[in-house]
């Protein structure tokens, strides 16, 4: 009995506490860099200055007041939650980029046979595959689903979308049944709120470039900066800065080193000579020429319309001009 009381006294103390405290968050202050590492004086000549964000690497959060109750249900911490947020969104990615070699070997065996030695498509799809670090596995089980009774080769389509805010965005699909993607797409986008846009009147927005992408707190900039120089690298993106940023937040963001296809190989050789890890890109990227800052609703908006393209089996990668902050 005594020991019920007492639960009841604190739940009451606690109570009284919770509705006298109130917790305001200021609304996030953003401070954008608008110049690249590039930018520097010293290497200003060198090479260009870029604020082009892509989409594949930086996120936005919303952080919501919440009230303090007595005896909250258990729950996972805002930090764990964060990191299992992060980690879906990484396997989510690593899955589109094998989806996409999958598809890709499918089409080559279809054009030319399962031999590498004869089949020059072949043998460039597993070479890619190879620098992407796509496992051998998979490359094996799509060689012989090519070989399945039933089986189409593969299309490469694209859909420009208008978002909320004025942004452009840019679905890349590889698919063996055009009509299913064609009318997936455009449910999601009618149901998000978007509109789809006529043929080329939003990839002019875009230029295609290979990328790797690094942490910001795997490399140091001065190091980045020279690796790159000497890679014939053609710019290095700074990712956008928020002033609010935790050490968390800064953990995922990412410098962008854009080079050719021929300097590619020189570039990832390079890095990981000096002992800097790095993510490469699905064969290319698309990078958006000028970027555009939207408010936080269109943002927001913005974000549920990608993350439900970003869900169909056939779409492989999203591309936006919107630019991106936590």
């Amino acid at each position: 009995m005594g020991s019920h009381s007492s639960t009841r006294a604190v739940g009451a103390i606690l109570h009284r506490i919770s509705n006298g405290v109130s917790s305001k968050w200021s609304p996030n202050s953003f401070a954008l860099s608008k110049h690249g590492l590039l930018s520097r004086n010293l290497f200003s000549s060198a090479l260009s200055i870029s604020s082009r964000i892509p989409l594949y690497e930086v996120k936005h959060c919303n952080f919501q007041v919440r009230t303090i109750r007595t005896f909250a249900p258990v729950c996972m911490g805002r930090r764990s939650s964060k990191i299992a947020g992060r980690k879906g969104a990484q396997d989510a990615k690593k899955a589109k980029l094998y989806s996409r070699i999958g598809k890709e070997v499918i089409s080559a065996v279809k054009k030319g046979g399962p031999n590498p030695t004869s089949n020059t498509v072949l043998a460039a799809v597993l070479e890619k595959a190879k620098e992407l670090d796509v496992p051998k596995d998979i490359v094996e089980r799509n060689i012989k689903r090519a070989s399945e009774k039933g089986q189409e080769a593969f299309i490469e389509k694209v859909y420009e979308v208008y978002g909320y805010g004025g942004v452009s965005i840019v679905v890349e699909v590889l698919t063996d049944k055009i009509t299913r993607s064609v009318a997936a797409v455009r449910e999601v986008v009618k149901d998000c709120g978007g509109k789809m846009a006529d043929p080329g009147s939003v990839m002019f927005k875009f230029s295609r470039a290979r990328v790797v992408n690094i942490k910001v707190t795997d490399a140091d900039k001065d190091q980045l900066l020279d690796i790159a120089l000497d890679a014939g690298a053609e710019d290095v993106i700074e990712p956008p800065v928020n002033e609010d940023d935790t050490d968390e937040d800064r953990a995922e963001r990412y410098y962008k080193v854009v080079s050719t296809s021929e300097n590619y190989t020189d570039i990832t050789t390079k890095l990981r000579e000096a002992g800097i890890p790095f993510e490469t890109d699905n064969g290319s990227e698309l990078l958006p020429i000028t970027t555009i800052e939207v408010d936080d609703e269109a943002m927001e908006l913005n974000k549920e319309l990608i993350s439900k393209l970003l869900e169909l089996d056939d779409v492989d990668a999203v591309y936006t001009d919107q630019i991106w902050l936590n």
